[in-house]
């Protein structure tokens, strides 16, 4: 949908919101910069000279954008630290995913055009990960961020400048650069030569993956956010390692899963699950915040889940059990969740140890399937164009929510996950264990006979 009409202004009360359209006959703006009309200025005929900023939105709880955008205004502008007016919507609409493409202008609020401290401001929130837009609208890539005319005023800067995965690529690319000459400079023995060189390399392999929306974290941050990896800081442990509860340098709590030794890759085998992760965006998705890929260390970082396990609530430890109505829509959001996963993740994926304990509530207690450590591709077409109706592996779960067909033949199709999550709905029902004092739960809810 078109929303672009600048030629003409348009007035804004400031009190209420509304715009009407002006009557004010307006000069033409001047040519020798890209000066044009901000329809909702309350300044009438003021020429000023705006920014540009392409977003996606990955995966929005909307299906209809037209209510939303008051809202979404609101929300964005007061995240900027801009009036409301400031926020000009060019263009938006839908694709495939859904996902929700956009394009907006940030005007000046009362000058013609920004200073420079403000331009790299409003850059810096954009390209530095310091938005964090409401559940509605769901997390967001950003496509790009055009100076336009502003491109001679900030030192180094390009007519688009820059998308999340150039910045990233850049960022990557100083710290390679750096390492290099660090490790030149310092003449250490042969031995660290080339362990430095084959570092050099895996840089080299990183910066030729775009990696969007997720960031690369140095050792040394990761040390930082989690009290040097102190016990204190520990929440959890699995199969692939440790997870810490991490506080950023910018206050934001994460969740670090360090592997631990024989659970690491490859670092081009890292590389490509970190791609594949980043493709993932839905709000019953923990989201991947970034990386570690250095000094024999491997972490994920993902956003951290106040609330805990879904186990946890279920536990007869638990404070307060979840009321029924909690429980039903804690079943209906990690279905969600897992049906993305099948059918509009590119590729699909199996999870294949869906269980309590690796579905995470929020601050809101809004569900989050989480833990895709032992997830495996989907099959896709082959050839012939012929898709195979299971992957062969080798079987791993979790004892109590194993699909009992997968465990025998090896075969694993999307079937085993929702056997999966049957289990998961009969723990949300009885608070039950899958396995307890020798019993299994899915036995024990069969009719008599078949026990």
């Amino acid at each position: 949908m078109n929303l672009l009409d600048s030629c003409q202004p348009q007035i804004i009360n400031p009190a209420s919101g509304s715009v009407t359209n002006s009557e004010i006959s307006c000069s033409p703006c001047p040519t020798d910069q890209d000066y044009e009309y901000n329809p909702l200025s309350p300044i009438p005929c003021l020429c000023a000279v705006p920014l540009g900023v392409g977003l996606r939105l990955k995966s929005p709880s909307i299906s209809d954008f037209r209510p939303y955008i008051d809202d979404f205004r609101v929300d964005m502008t007061s995240l900027l630290d801009l009036h409301h007016y400031q926020l000009y919507f060019s263009l938006y609409t839908w694709e495939k995913g859904p996902r929700l493409r956009m394009y907006l202008k940030l005007y000046p609020s009362n000058t013609s055009l920004f200073n420079a401290s403000e331009v790299l401001r409003l850059q810096q929130k954009f390209t530095g990960w310091e938005i964090t837009l409401s559940d509605t609208f769901g997390p967001y890539e950003l496509l790009n961020f055009t100076l336009g005319s502003y491109v001679n005023e900030i030192p180094g800067a390009t007519a688009s400048w820059l998308s999340k995965g150039a910045f990233a690529g850049i960022l990557l690319g100083s710290l390679a650069g750096a390492f290099i000459l660090s490790a030149t400079a310092i003449g250490v023995i042969m031995r660290k030569r080339s362990r430095y060189r084959a570092l050099s390399k895996q840089s080299v392999s990183k910066i030729s993956i775009k990696v969007d929306d997720v960031k690369c974290f140095k050792l040394e941050e990761m040390a930082s956010a989690t009290k040097n990896f102190c016990n204190s800081m520990e929440v959890g442990r699995g199969g692939y390692g440790k997870v810490y509860k991490g506080i950023l340098a910018d206050g934001t709590l994460v969740a670090i899963k360090r592997a631990q030794v024989g659970s690491h890759q490859g670092s081009k085998e890292f590389l490509t699950e970190i791609v594949l992760l980043s493709r993932l965006h839905h709000r019953n998705l923990v989201s991947l915040v970034g990386y570690c890929d250095e000094d024999d260390e491997q972490m994920l970082v993902y956003e951290f889940m106040q609330n805990g396990t879904l186990r946890d609530h279920l536990s007869s430890k638990a404070k307060e059990p979840p009321s029924f109505s909690m429980k039903l829509r804690i079943a209906l959001e990690t279905s969600r969740g897992i049906l993305y996963l099948h059918t509009e993740a590119d590729p699909p994926i199996f999870h294949r140890d869906i269980k309590a304990g690796n579905i995470l509530l929020d601050t809101k207690f809004v569900a989050k399937v989480a833990d895709f450590g032992l997830s495996r591709l989907a099959p896709v077409e082959n050839v012939e164009g012929i898709v195979p109706a299971h992957v062969s592996t080798v079987v791993k779960g979790t004892p109590g929510y194993l699909d009992p067909e997968y465990f025998l033949t090896h075969k694993l199709t999307d079937k085993s996950d929702v056997y999966s999550l049957g289990v998961v709905f009969l723990e949300l029902l009885t608070g039950m264990l899958p396995i307890w004092h020798g019993k299994n739960i899915v036995r024990e809810m069969l009719p008599g006979p078949n026990r």
